[in-house]
């Protein structure tokens, strides 16, 4: 999960990206990085830490040009901390090539092989996007038909690239002199959309991950680049779109909407916040199956993404909703932070308590999603340890059984605490009263409701199914051997564990 802008513009468009990472900041924590490009020359500032801290003024100043490209990384593949690894990164041929790329291949190993053995290019990182920004520019020298470059050239590059790239993929890129490329995977998994806005110069047309970033930058909203599309921009501001991949089919990633993306935005026709309300209602009738509603005396969310369903469940069952939690909003997002112990200290810097909401009470705690347990754990201690009489443990979203391959940091089954257990076992290693969990169908139609045209749903996390259909058990143990955090031995995956449902059945 990353964050991803570019834009072509009249005018400088530094602190126009600047704005936008801003307003990403929650999809990547650890570096950032711009590039812009004067002429035919390209000028880049990247780093780790947040955008705040990566960018000075002296950064902006040596950021020159009118079309541009930035990044948030989280990392889910490649060397977390090394700053080589932070994006965007550059080729310098055909033309010179800036990319960022939001999501994660998984045959990411078999291109790089590929590249060094039959394309005779180098990769100098172990980054996936490396990786495919050097088969861009291998389909791009391929197809290039002489000066100046056609939008019929780089469709055609696009084309390639489908044809070899698996996984999930939304990319931006930029090649010199000509102008800005956008395009996203033939299932559609992570999200990336168009837009325009006007300046004293003239028109600007922007592409970000999220409508929140258009938006945000006083840009209108046009729509999501779809499936398989790639959108073309010239240094004018012309855009060019067509579709390069053939039976494209629209799958969005679930977890953006149960946690990922921020709740403002509108992802492929679905409004995030809608979403999360659908999902409290649908999460209202598994708890009155479970816990009658007599004996919970208040709802109280995990701050933030569970707020929209713990509202609307509360709403439904007509029970207090109260805010019992505190967030310190200058601490990262404890999911997204490597290694477990880090994230468990993490817990109680991030969240205090409002004692007054738990004491003496029954205490239904709701969270968007349980992932690893470690933040649970600690959060039903706290409640407990500010008096709650009992705690309730609700999870807008289903268990998570299966690793995710597709760009979000859950790719070892022992790290999951849903992986192998039955829902009264990981109430146990939770220590809550009673633990309530969404069903996989309820998840889908409460969210897939809000837009008839959507194809399905990447959710291979909560259901095993992986809709690229090239993952098994032992892609994803060779895949974890190279996941961004390194965790050597005590991460391997033992792929005798990990039984995947067949697709057929799911």
């Amino acid at each position: 999960m990353c964050g991803i802008v570019g834009v072509v513009s009249k005018a400088p468009v530094n602190q126009l990206i600047y704005d936008g990472l801003l307003l990403l900041q929650h999809r990547g924590q650890d570096a950032a990085g711009i590039v812009t490009q004067q002429g035919r020359k390209f000028y880049m500032h990247k780093a780790k830490g947040m955008v705040r801290d990566v960018f000075r003024t002296r950064n902006m100043r040596a950021l020159p040009g009118t079309v541009g490209l930035g990044q948030v990384r989280y990392p889910t593949a490649g060397n977390a901390y090394s700053e080589d690894e932070a994006q965007p990164f550059y080729v310098n041929a055909p033309f010179g090539l800036v990319l960022s790329h939001n999501g994660n291949l998984t045959n990411a190993a078999e291109l790089k092989a590929e590249l060094f053995n039959t394309d005779h290019r180098h990769i100098n990182t172990d980054s996936d996007s490396e990786v495919l920004l050097n088969v861009l520019a291998h389909e791009l020298e391929k197809t290039t038909r002489g000066l100046p470059l056609k939008p019929i050239d780089v469709f055609a590059a696009v084309r390639g690239v489908h044809k070899r790239v698996k996984g999930s993929y939304a990319v931006v890129a930029l090649i010199a002199g000509h102008g800005l490329l956008a395009f996203r995977d033939p299932f559609g998994i992570r999200p990336l959309c168009i837009g325009r806005g006007e300046n004293e110069n003239g028109t600007t047309v922007m592409v970000a991950s999220e409508s929140v970033a258009l938006e945000g930058t006083s840009h209108q909203f046009e729509r999501d680049i779809a499936p398989g599309e790639a959108v073309y921009v010239d240094l004018e501001g012309v855009v060019h779109a067509e579709q390069c991949a053939p039976n494209a089919k629209l799958n969005p990633c679930i977890f953006e909407f149960v946690y990922l993306a921020r709740p403002d935005s509108v992802l492929d026709g679905i409004s995030v916040y809608q979403a999360r309300l659908n999902l409290g209602e649908t999460l209202a009738k598994r708890v009155v199956s479970t816990v009658p509603p007599s004996e919970i005396d208040v709802i109280i969310p995990i701050p933030e993404s569970s707020r929209p369903s713990a509202t609307q469940l509360a709403h439904l069952l007509g029970i207090p909703y109260r805010e019992g939690f505190v967030k310190n909003r200058y601490v990262g997002r404890t999911f997204i932070m490597p290694g477990q112990g880090v994230r468990k200290k993490s817990v109680r810097q991030k969240l205090n308590v409002i004692g007054s909401e738990f004491k003496g009470r029954n205490v239904l705690l709701v969270d968007d999603s349980i992932v690893r347990g470690t933040t649970s754990r600690e959060i039903v201690q706290m409640a407990r340890d500010a008096g709650a009489r009992k705690v309730y443990l609700a999870s807008a979203a289903p268990p998570v059984r299966y690793p995710n391959v597709y760009g979000i940091d859950m790719p070892t089954p022992d790290e999951l605490v849903a992986h192998g257990r039955t829902v009264e076992e990981i109430r146990e290693v939770i220590g809550c009263d009673a633990l309530i969990y969404q069903d996989v169908d309820g998840m889908k139609r409460a969210v897939g409701k809000l837009n008839g045209k959507l194809d399905g749903f990447d959710a291979s996390c909560f259901d095993g199914v992986y809709i690229t259909g090239d993952v098994t058990a032992e892609t994803i143990a060779a895949m974890n051997s190279q996941r961004a955090d390194a965790p050597g031995e005590e991460g391997d995956v033992d792929v005798s564990r990990l039984a995947l449902p067949n697709p057929q059945e799911a």
